[in-house]
């Protein structure tokens, strides 16, 4: 169950009402001593459910992840997608910078698979997406970061690799998807899988950058699964909005369904929220990226009132800070994330693909549990 915070409510009288220990409530939804609520705030109350049907899940973490963390949320998934391996021109893998090895240990140990995630960041660890271009058009670079991420995989107990590639050229396009059928046809000879991140298209002609170099059908049928990125419409550049409202992820899932096998398809899930300063500058304004508890807090300490959108299925709040400065602050509660669970067993999606576990959300994992068969 979910309830919603009104005035007069505390802790206690919540957990009474519901016949459940007040520990029991402050440790499910992670609430802070001393134990204060924000007006708004949704709580998860646990509950068992008639649980019809198994999802797939996978989360994004970087290596320098709290291991305690980590160690709660490995429970919850069937992945780990460690963030990220890089390459060169030529197509030699860079690890990344901090060591990984606890995390491919970790999720072994739990019965996870360690998936290696691939991005075109360069030597200086930095985004470079001219690496897209230079490796899909060169055959024998290509072939060479084949072979790299097989000897990387095989020998350090991964179980596959995921692609994520973002501002591919409209002319690389059909390289790319060439270069995934070729990265999967190897992975899946030896025991491998490959999955590939997909910007959130609405229709095959999209323009932009983001858009115009993946091709959804062909993508589908190369890979063997996708990650619907469904996140980020609010952003740190963006007005103040929903991070992940839910009509506009619908939007991408009835497009996707069009193009690749709902078999295949995870929806992109964003375990974070943003925090913008007002007025909003086009151009100027940055906001700053909270995690989803830390929202409730900052609602909690300046006495906001939690406003929950029924058009994007996501909850905000404004408050204004200590020097005076208005802000405005969009996250994730157990609400949203029920109707993205929602829209995963209308479709009947293969799962969910968190970014990222940096921050934990002990509520979110306590409703996946409840709701699917992991």
């Amino acid at each position: 169950m979910i309830y919603v915070v009104v005035p007069g409510d505390n802790v206690d009288s919540i957990a009474a009402a519901f016949g459940i220990s007040a520990e029991q409530l402050v440790y499910d939804n992670q609430i802070a001593y001393p134990y204060a609520l924000a007006v708004g705030q949704a709580l998860y109350i646990r509950n068992g459910y008639d649980r019809t049907r198994s999802i797939n899940v996978n989360g994004y973490a970087y290596p320098f992840i709290n291991e305690e963390i980590l160690d709660e949320t490995l429970e919850y998934l069937d992945d780990l997608s460690i963030f990220s391996y890089g390459f060169t021109a030529a197509g030699e893998l860079i690890p990344p910078f901090v060591s990984d090895d606890f995390m491919i240990e970790a999720a072994n140990e739990s019965g996870v698979r360690a998936i290696l995630t691939l991005t075109p960041f360069d030597v200086n660890g930095q985004f470079n997406n001219n690496l897209i271009s230079a490796v899909v058009n060169n055959p024998k670079a290509s072939e060479n970061l084949i072979e790299e991420l097989l000897t990387e995989v095989s020998s350090r107990g991964f179980g596959g690799v995921d692609v994520d590639f973002e501002f591919i050229l409209a002319d690389d396009r059909d390289n790319f998807t060439t270069f995934v059928a070729r990265l999967t046809e190897r992975m899946n000879e030896n025991g491998y899988t490959v999955s590939v991140a997909l910007a959130p298209k609405v229709r095959a002609d999209q323009p932009g950058l983001l858009y115009e170099g993946k091709d959804y059908g062909g993508l589908g049928v190369a890979a063997n699964s996708v990650l619907l990125m469904t996140y980020e419409w609010g952003y740190t550049y963006s007005q103040p909005m929903a991070v992940a409202p839910i009509n506009r992820v619908r939007e991408v899932v009835e497009y996707a369904v069009t193009e690749i096998p709902v078999a295949k398809i995870d929806l992109g899930i964003p375990n974070y929220g943003y925090d913008w300063p007002l007025p909003y500058e086009r151009g100027v304004t940055k906001a700053r990226t909270i995690g989803n508890i830390e929202a409730i807090e900052i609602a909690v300490r300046y006495g906001a009132t939690i406003i929950f959108d029924e058009t994007a299925q996501s909850p905000f709040f404004n408050y204004q800070d200590d020097t005076g400065v208005e802000h405005e602050v969009w996250f994730e509660d157990v609400r949203s994330m029920r109707a993205k669970f929602a829209l995963v067993s209308e479709y009947n999606l293969r799962g969910v693909g968190y970014w990222q576990l940096m921050r934990l959300f002990r509520a979110n994992w306590l409703l996946l549990s409840d709701t699917f068969i992991l």
